[in-house]
Parts: C-alpha cells; structure tokens; sequence
C-alpha cells in the first residue's frame, strides 16, 4: 500500500521540529508546497531556505546514529550498482554506496522509513544500512549511473519476460510505441533536455546501441541511458514520429515534423528532422522555447565599439546588411534582436523565414513552405508590394533570391539577410560568386557583421590560471603588452555539470563599406585584399574580439582557439 506523502512529510517534519530545525509553520508551508510540486520534503525545506542543509544532515546522522555519505563525490562500481534491481533503486529512492561483508551500505534520503529498508532486507536477503544523503543528490546519481528512463527499461523487460530476446516484435511496433512505458521514457528524454539547457537531442542508431546526445552550449554530449533501450529503438523513434505527426510506415525517406510540449509551465516548440540510416532511422529534435526573451543588442556580447559600429549600420535608412556564419552562431537572435530594437510604431517590417522561430509582435512574418512553390525568392518579390521599410530575408541561398534582395535594398529599403561564410569580407566575394555583379554588390551592400558564440566559463567554479606558455606564444600572447593579462577558467562544479562553462556570449566582426572597399569590390579582388583593407580602416576581428572576453574573464583560451581561426 502506497503511504500518503503529507503524512509522511508530517512526520519527517516534525523530527527536524522536535531537532530544532524548523518552526511548526514552516512544516504547513513546506507540505503545502510538496503536494503542488511533488519534490522531495527535505528538497522545498532547503530550496526555500526553512533549513540550512549541513545543519539538517548533521543532526539527523547524530539522532539517528547513521552516517552521511556525499554521493556526489564518489565513485561507484559496476558491481556494487548491480546489488540492487533499479526498479527497487527508483521505487524506493536509494543508491548502493558498497559492500561490507553480509552488509549492503545504501544511501537515502528519507532516513524514517524504515519500512522500505525491511523490504530490502527480504528481498536481498542481506543485512541493510542506510546512510543519510539529500534526495535530490541521489536523484542525479541514479541517471547518472543507471541512465535516464533505466526504471521504465526495466520495467517493460521484466513485464514481457525478454531480458534475452533481441527484441519486440517489428509487427507490433506501432502497438509498443503507444505504451505507457515508451510514451514516459520519450517524454524523461525531453525533459532531462529542457533541463540541461540542450538546444538540440540527437537520436542515433548504430549496429550494437541507440545513442542519445544533446547539444549544450554549442557542444554534442552523450546522455546516460540504459543499454537495455537499444531493443525498444524502433518503438522510441515510432512514438516521436507519431508525436511530430510523421508516416511512421515511411522508413526509407528523410521527413520532417514538429511537436508542441509544455515542460514547467514554459511551452517549446520542437522541430524534428528524420533520415534513414542502415541501423534504423537517425532523429534530431531542435528544441525552440516560446517563450524565450528576446535581448537587448548590448546583452548578446557587443562591445562598446562594435555595438557604436552596429548601430550606425542599422540607422541607415536603405541597404543590405549581411549577417554571416556557421549554423548554430546566433545569426537568428542577432538579428530577432535587432528587429526588436527597431520596431517602431512608424516602421513597417516584414520577414520570410524557414523556419519561424521567434513570433514578433508588431512584425509580419511568412514561413517558407518549398513543396507550394513558397520560397524566399517568390514571397520576396511580394515583400514589395507590401509597402515595408524593412525587410529579413533568412537566407540568402541562390543568385535569385540574393538579386530580387539588392533590388530591394536599392530602391530605398533596409534588408537584412544571412550567408555562410567564415569572415565579414568573406560575404563580398560570396555574393559575387553567387553572380551577382560586383557593381550591384558595392551600391546595396552597406555592412557585414560576422558572428560565433563563445562558451562562458561558469561564474559558481571560475577560477584564475595560468595556460601553457607554448600556447601563449603560438597566439602571440607571450609578448611583453600581455605580462599583466589574467586567465581564467572554470574548475567543474555542480552548477554546470562539471563542465566549466555555462551559457555562451556572441564574439563579433563588424564590416562597414566605404568607398575605398566599394572600389575593390568592383574591381573582383580577392577576399584577402578586401580584408587587409578593412583591418587597415580599424575592422576588429573576430579572434581580437574574442580575446577580449578572455581578459574580460568571460571565456579562456580554449574557447577562443574553438571559435576562431586567425587574426
């Protein structure tokens, strides 16, 4: 019989109160808060700051007579995880610390009951201690040694008895991706994404494993997940092409799809992209928060004199301004930020994306949808019988689209569009290539703007260092003008899963066309000439700008080494 969490929490509560811990009020209010959020009672206690943590460990351990074990801070054995089935691991919230002798040490967060260290003993047929640790901590140990969903493998294996089997049958895949097990391990996946700050997971399918990565900060990391899901792959992917309202009797071509969720009260729009692959079918979800705020310019990383050189660009009255980089630099919230900056009651401003990601009040937006001939080139031509000042175009990808642009930059509007390339004065040479006249190039183009995203060391574990004096030198840092300079990075804590960095900071290249550019620009000189010219005319790079967050302390020498390639 399942005990009542509020008379549990009661009595748990009334322990502390009776240890002094806690006032008989704050009891109530921490119940209360239990029964809306379902967290552990000793989590909201500490969390709302009722109880000091240490405190409350500590005298639990000295009445109880257990010991506290930090089970963030060690290390477990395959072994010693294998004494207990995870299905009593999740049931009862505990976590096998190690064996000693006849006794089995494990770590709980719920010290009363006594019941549920009983039933161990029953059923391991050992003698039990149990050590005091937070809730939440065991929590994050057990996905981190048993993987997420390990609970829901283990329960599907022991309902159909096919701990053995290959695999569920393929003639009932459809059937298993609509059970309750699947529909909760698929949507644990999610959450865990939302909750680790991910932009993207990634489904893949190899010969022996089914492997789940998210995409943090810029960066691929694998998630822990049971080996045991790699016989429910065909279901796992089945439920999330049912979810985004795919064929899932079509495996041999690529499809796309979308999925609307809600996870703690924010809703994310997921949009997922499907290929065939000779193991199974490889899934990428891109995770968009809807309700995401839209910064300010000066909180996406421009420095004063970039942000001055940005503005300047952005006031002009008609003209095209290149955003450029790679996919994932923040070329889309550079630019959602700069509509925002600029949308205007007297402003009339239109964009064409694919996709929308960012709804903009007081701005009209068109989806591009290919398969009915609604490409950036023909809603473009539109655009200008639309009457708009400013216009977005989300990527400039052919020679049409790049001329019906410049058209519209030339008879008196302000556009502003994307391209992929490595610099600012990269994107001259490339729209030529895309046969564009240089002479149309050197009139409409009014400014570049080159972009990454850098890594921030995380703010909970930063400490100062001091790099290799090798890599020093290779980036010409050795030299007397950087004696002084401090370096910092992040040492790994809690906070940022150990990694050092959290979030990121956009590093900036901002190209202005002058008329001695405008020159070479029609004379098809290459790019390296237009950028030697432009670094002479006081262009910082992006490697410079970078270097600048690294003596800011906001990133290291790593990142930067990441993110760019040359002065």
């Amino acid at each position: 019989m399942k005990k009542n969490p509020g008379t549990v929490g009661r009595r748990y509560g009334e322990l502390l109160r009776s240890l002094d811990l806690i006032q008989a009020d704050d009891i109530n209010r921490a119940i209360a808060l239990q029964d809306k959020s379902g967290k552990n009672l000793d989590t909201i206690l500490v969390d709302n700051g009722m109880v000091d943590e240490v405190q409350m460990l500590d005298a639990l351990s000295q009445h109880l007579g257990m010991e506290t074990v930090d089970v963030k801070n060690i290390q477990l054995t395959p072994e010693i995880l294998q004494e207990v089935p995870i299905r009593f691991v999740h049931r009862f919230n505990i976590l096998p610390i190690e064996r000693r002798g006849d006794t089995l040490r494990i770590a709980t967060g719920d010290p009363l009951n006594f019941n549920s260290m009983d039933d161990l003993r029953l059923l391991l047929k050992c003698d039990i201690e149990p050590m005091i640790a937070p809730s939440d901590d065991i929590q994050a140990a057990i996905k981190k040694y048993y993987g997420i969903g390990a609970d829901t493998m283990d329960s599907m294996m022991e309902a159909s008895g096919e701990e053995e089997a290959k695999g569920p049958d393929e003639s009932n895949i459809e059937e298993l991706s609509e059970d309750a097990s699947i529909i909760r391990f698929v949507n644990q996946i999610m959450m865990e994404a939302v909750a680790d700050r991910a932009t993207d997971i990634h489904f893949e399918p190899f010969e022996e494993e089914l492997r789940i990565r998210y995409r943090i900060d810029g960066l691929l990391y694998e998630a822990a997940i049971p080996p045991s899901i790699r016989r429910y792959q065909a279901a796992v992917i089945s439920r999330i092409k049912i979810m985004a309202d795919m064929n899932i009797a079509e495996k041999r071509l690529p499809q796309d799809g979308r999925i609307n969720v809600k996870v703690g009260g924010a809703e994310f729009d997921l949009r997922v992209s499907t290929i065939p692959t000779p193991w199974g079918e490889s899934i990428v979800i891109r995770i968009l928060n809807r309700d995401s705020t839209i910064f300010d310019l000066k909180q996406l990383g421009f420095d004063d004199y970039s942000l001055t050189k940005f503005n300047n660009l952005i006031s002009k009255p008609h003209g095209i301004i290149l955003v450029t980089g790679p996919t994932g630099s923040g070329k889309t919230t550079t630019l959602y930020a700069t509509l925002s900056q600029l949308n205007q009651m007297d402003v009339k401003i239109l964009t064409i994306e694919e996709p929308i990601e960012y709804h903009l009040h007081g701005i009209v937006q068109v989806q591009v949808i290919s398969k009915i001939g609604l490409t950036f080139a023909s809603v473009l031509r539109s655009f200008l019988r639309q009457d708009p000042d400013i216009i977005l175009v989300g990527e400039t990808r052919d020679h049409e689209t790049a001329e019906i642009a410049i058209q519209a930059a030339l008879t008196g509007h302000l556009v502003f569009t994307t391209l992929h390339t490595n610099d600012a004065p990269g994107a001259i040479t490339r729209l030529v290539d895309m046969k564009v006249e240089p002479y149309l190039v050197s009139s409409s183009v009014i400014g570049v703007v080159a972009q990454r995203l850098m890594r921030r060391i995380c703010p909970n574990c930063k400490e100062e260092y001091q790099p290799e004096h090798d890599m020093l030198q290779g980036l010409g840092l050795a030299e007397p003008q950087y004696a002084d300079a401090k370096y910092y990075h992040g040492r790994g804590c809690e906070n940022c899963k150990f990694l050092g960095y959290r979030g990121r900071t956009a590093i900036y290249e901002i190209f202005e066309m002058t008329e001695p550019l405008r020159e070479l620009t029609v004379q098809r000189v290459p790019a390296s000439k237009i950028k030697r010219l432009a670094l002479e005319e006081g262009m910082k790079t992006l490697r410079a700008s970078a270097l600048e967050k690294v003596h800011q302390g906001e990133s290291t020498i790593e990142e930067l080494l990441r993110v760019t390639q040359e002065w």
